[in-house]
């Protein structure tokens, strides 16, 4: 079983859930169960594809889309969203192309010590990270304030609030129904 709760497969889809999962293929060519746990209502599929898409596979971004994967990939460890972890830290992987600098990180992201490998705007934004993912009633202004100071732009400070707000959204979905990676291909990029 990939969730607890029914998914429609691929063969089986028919009218707009057909569609739905044609819009949420990867570059595999598969559609990973994080979508297929929506096949019993396909309008939230679409919503998820869309924000997807808008805050990691946009043209307009401007932070490295490594540092974004490494941003989801911290985002769902303070989660313990082990279905996440596996498929973004595998992104970032890949975009990082060095295994012991990929190695290195992943290390201190799970010990929560970040500040091991990272340091200055790099560092700030994922101490925002961490914080907007496990104290979210606790910011203040001065959040940002500080992401200013270590030299983020408001357009990147957007950005990376973006991507934590999705994987906190994504994490919830995929936890709370029980979702797996049996039968993914892990990761975006071939």
């Amino acid at each position: 079983m990939s969730a607890w709760i029914k998914m429609i497969p691929e063969n089986e889809a028919t009218g707009i859930l057909r569609d739905m999962y044609h819009e949420a293929m990867t570059p595999h060519g598969t559609v990973d169960n994080v979508m297929k746990v929506h096949s019993l209502r396909p309008h939230t599929m679409h919503g998820h594809v869309t924000l997807y898409k808008s805050v990691l596979h946009h043209p307009d971004i401007t932070l490295p889309l490594w540092f974004l994967e490494v941003i989801a990939a911290y985002t769902s460890i303070k989660n313990n969203c082990d279905y996440s972890l596996a498929h973004h830290f595998m992104n970032a992987r890949k975009l990082i192309r060095d295994e012991q600098r990929a190695d290195e990180i992943h290390a201190s992201l799970e010990k929560g010590q970040p500040e091991k490998i990272f340091d200055g705007k790099e560092l700030a934004l994922l101490e925002y990270a961490a914080k907007l993912t496990t104290g979210v009633a606790d910011m203040t202004e001065a959040d940002v304030a500080t992401l200013r100071a270590a030299g983020c732009n408001d357009g990147e400070i957007l950005e990376v609030n973006q991507v934590v707000a999705y994987f906190n959204y994504s994490n919830r979905l995929l936890n709370g129904l029980g979702v797996t990676i049996e039968g993914d291909s892990i990761g975006y990029y071939k």
